[in-house]
C-alpha cells in the first residue's frame, strides 16, 4: 500500500522529477539501465554509461527473441531496439521504469507509438544521418537493375563468357539522359535529385504535399500525379514511409502503367511493394527489372520467387550500411537517451505530445 500511495499510476513511475523526489527520502538513486538489442558500437556505449548501466545483446547479427527481450526491458529506464524488435504496450507494460525507446532507424513502424505515449514514454529515431548512404544504395541499386550488373558478375564467375564480345552481349539499358520519377520527396527522396542530375537524367516526382514553384525550380524537379510519374519514368524510385495509406502502394495496376522499359526501386519498406504483383511483373516483363533493398518479409525465404528472377537485384536491408553512417546512427540514437534520461527533451523525438502527458 505505501508504494501505490507514493505511485498511484503507472504513468506517475514514468515521471522522473517524482521518482526523484520519492527516492531522495532513502538515499542516492541507483544509475538507471539501458539495455541494446543488438551488438553496438565502442563509442555510443562509452557515452550511454556516462549517464546508465549499460547491458549489450550479445548478438551481431540475429534479433533478440521476444521472451529474452521481455526478461531484459523489466528494469531498463532506456532501450535501444532495432527495426527487427516489435516494441508494444504488452512489452512497455513488463517495464515500468521505461522512459525512452530510441530507435536505431528513421523509420519507427516497429514500434506501437500510441502505446507509449498512452504510457509516458518517449520515442525517438535516428533521421538525418542516414540520407546520403541510402540515397547512393537506392542509385546503385538503379545502376545495377539497369545495366544487369549481378547477373553478367555471375556470367563471368560461372565460366559462361567464352567469347570475347558480340554486339548483342548481355545489353542493359541507358542510365544518362533517362526519366527518373522520385515517390516521397523527403530527405531520402530529395538526395536522389543531384545523383540523377549529375547523369544528366530528368527529375520527376510525387509527393503527398506538393513542393512549391520556386523550390521546384531550384531543385530543378517537375511535379507529376501518381499514375503520370509512373507512365513517364524510366526509373520509379520509391521514398515513402510506411503506413496506411502506402502499404502496397505499387501493386498489378500500378506496374501495368509503367513502361515496359522501366525500372522500380525500393529502399524504402517492403511491404510499400506488393511482391507478389512484383514478381508476376518482372517474370512476365510488364517492367523490366527492379532494384530492392527492401522485402515484404525480412529476412527473406531462400524459396521467394523473386530470387530466381534474374531481372531483380536483391539487398538485405543494407541501404545505411556504410561504417561512417552506422557510427552516426549509433551515436544519435545514444544522444537521445543521454537528453531523456537527463531530463531533457531529445533532440529526435517522434511524439512530443508525451511531454503533456509526463508531467
Amino acid at each position: 500500500m505505501f508504494v501505490s500511495a507514493a505511485f498511484p499510476t503507472l504513468r506517475v513511475l514514468r515521471r522522473p522529477a517524482a521518482i526523484r523526489r520519492y527516492l531522495g527520502r532513502f538515499g542516492t538513486m541507483a544509475k538507471p539501465k539501458v539495455y541494446v538489442t543488438r551488438q553496438f558500437f565502442d563509442e555510443p556505449v562509452a557515452l550511454l554509461k556516462t549517464v546508465a548501466d549499460v547491458e549489450v545483446f550479445g548478438e551481431e547479427d540475429d534479433p533478440i527473441p521476444r521472451d529474452l527481450l521481455k526478461e531484459k526491458i523489466a528494469d531498463a529506464s532506456g532501450i535501444i531496439p532495432m527495426l527487427t524488435d516489435k516494441i508494444d504496450g504488452e512489452l512497455m507494460d513488463l517495464a515500468p521504469q521505461l522512459r525512452v525507446v530510441s530507435n536505431y532507424a528513421v523509420g519507427y513502424n516497429n514500434i506501437v507509438v500510441p502505446d507509449a505515449t498512452a504510457r509516458g514514454i518517449m520515442v525517438t529515431n535516428t533521421p538525418d544521418v542516414l540520407n546520403d548512404s541510402t540515397a547512393d544504395c537506392a542509385f546503385m541499386l538503379l545502376m545495377a537493375a539497369a545495366r544487369r550488373l549481378v547477373e553478367v558478375d555471375r556470367y563471368v564467375r560461372d565460366g559462361k563468357w567464352v567469347r570475347a564480345w558480340g554486339p548483342k552481349m548481355l545489353l542493359g539499358s541507358d542510365v544518362s539522359g533517362k526519366t527518373l520519377g522520385i515517390v516521397g520527396m523527403g530527405r531520402i527522396g530529395r538526395g536522389m535529385v543531384p545523383r540523377a542530375q549529375g547523369f544528366n537524367m530528368r527529375v520527376l516526382y510525387n509527393n503527398r504535399n506538393r513542393l512549391g514553384r520556386e523550390e521546384e525550380e531550384e531543385l530543378g524537379v517537375e511535379y507529376r500525379t501518381f499514375d503520370d510519374l509512373l507512365k513517364e519514368s524510366d526509373f520509379v524510385s520509391l521514398h515513402v514511409p510506411l503506413g496506411g495509406a502506402t502499404e502496397h502502394i505499387i501493386s498489378e495496376r500500378e506496374l501495368k502503367l509503367m513502361k515496359k522499359s522501366a525500372f522500380l526501386i525500393n529502399t524504402a519498406r517492403g511491404p510499400v511493394v506488393d511482391e507478389k504483383a512484383l514478381t508476376t511483373a518482372l517474370r512476365e516483363r510488364w517492367i523490366a527489372g527492379a532494384g530492392l533493398d527492401v522485402l515484404e518479409k525480412e529476412p527473406t525465404p531462400p524459396d521467394n520467387p523473386l530470387l530466381t528472377l534474374d531481372n531483380v537485384v536483391v539487398a538485405p536491408h543494407i541501404g545505411s550500411s556504410t561504417m561512417e553512417t552506422r557510427l552516426a546512427m549509433a551515436m544519435r540514437a545514444a544522444e537521445n537517451v543521454v537528453a531523456a534520461l537527463k531530463d531533457e527533451r531529445p533532440r529526435d523525438l517522434v511524439n512530443p505530445e508525451v511531454l503533456e502527458t509526463s508531467r
